[in-house]
């Protein structure tokens, strides 16, 4: 079968190629999907450019990809909760999803919107079950103000709208050439970053979802009240996170000189600081379809790509200006 493979570290065009590989079994507890979409995600950039190579045991070649859309043609005899013909989607966790047929376990799927199609499915599982997860790790609660940096990216267009169903105030940053694109997603504020600066703009935020790093990490806790929660994807490891990856001593030392500034804005504001490392979870994704069916929540797609475009489709996200999520279409 036909497949997206990484083969070398390094400039994305000469990392990653189409491969014929074999067509994957299934166990007792798996099921095979015909894949029908896919789509590309920051963390395959970081996965191809070998950003993340120290963090987990990547073995090359490898198919790319975390999320995907298609049909069950198979089933494992222990499965009960799907049947083969039915639509699925899911965040794949071990196994990459670029490829004609990919093996999934029961335990991380679920079924497909009903109101979508596989293009516009295969674009959500893992931005939002991040944006989920990172409003459950910081408790957001109806009438809470929360700040969603980027909030016409992939995690941020979702967030946005899982915030507003939550009942939260949402203010958001964003380009010029966005802003009424995001305002339409449900934010109440909509800081353009080219002309306003959201510093003076928030105050007293009861949450700020750091999607930048960098210098918008330590300036989340400008814009937070006291007691109020940062919590980030790309900013340095706080210590209960370094702890559950059971990292080792000298690990745990250096990255803890590694966020000393932040540890230091974390005592100053009485804060709450957490970096989130997104996990499967199909009830979580679950909410999200209900949501999705229920009107309160809606995909965004910038653009679709073919699978033979599909190199194409991953070098159009590296540029980082794209709106919502990039999908390649399998069948």
């Amino acid at each position: 079968m036909k497949a997206i493979q990484h083969i070398a570290y390094g400039d994305i065009s000469e990392s990653i190629r189409h491969s014929e590989i074999t067509k994957p079994t299934i166990n007792k507890e798996d099921v095979l999907i015909e894949t029908y979409a896919v789509s590309v995600n920051p963390l395959d950039i970081k996965v191809i450019s070998g950003k993340l190579k120290t963090q987990k045991n990547y073995t090359l070649p490898a198919t790319v990809g975390y999320d995907l859309s298609g049909k069950i043609v198979e089933k494992g005899d222990n499965v009960t909760d799907f049947n083969i013909g039915d639509d699925v989607y899911a965040y794949v966790d071990k196994q990459g999803a670029f490829a004609e047929f990919v093996s999934v376990n029961q335990n991380i799927l679920s079924l497909k919107p009903k109101n979508l199609s596989f293009e516009e499915a295969a674009s959500l599982p893992l931005v939002s079950l991040t944006a989920s997860q990172a409003l459950k790790r910081g408790k957001l609660q109806a009438g809470d103000k929360i700040l969603i940096h980027a909030g016409s990216g992939g995690v941020g267009s979702l967030a946005i709208q899982l915030a507003k169903a939550k009942g939260a105030y949402v203010y958001t940053t964003t380009s010029t050439a966005n802003v009424a694109w995001v305002k339409a997603l449900g934010a109440d504020r909509v800081i353009d970053y080219k002309t306003e600066d959201y510093k003076t703009i928030i105050k007293d935020a009861d949450m700020v979802l750091d999607t930048l790093g960098s210098h918008y990490t330590e300036d989340a806790f400008k814009v937070i009240k006291k007691g109020g929660k940062v919590i980030t994807l790309v900013g340095p490891v706080d210590a209960e996170t370094a702890n559950r990856m059971k990292l080792n001593f000298f690990a745990k030392l250096y990255l803890a000189w590694k966020r000393r500034k932040i540890t230091k804005q974390i005592k100053l504001k009485s804060a709450y600081y957490s970096l989130l490392l997104m996990r499967a979870n199909p009830k979580q994704l679950n909410e999200v379809t209900d949501l999705v069916e229920s009107g309160q929540v809606k995909t965004s797609v910038d653009k679709v790509f073919t699978f033979n475009d599909a190199i194409n489709a991953i070098l159009f996200v590296t540029k980082g200006r794209t709106k919502g999520k990039v999908v390649i279409k399998i069948k």
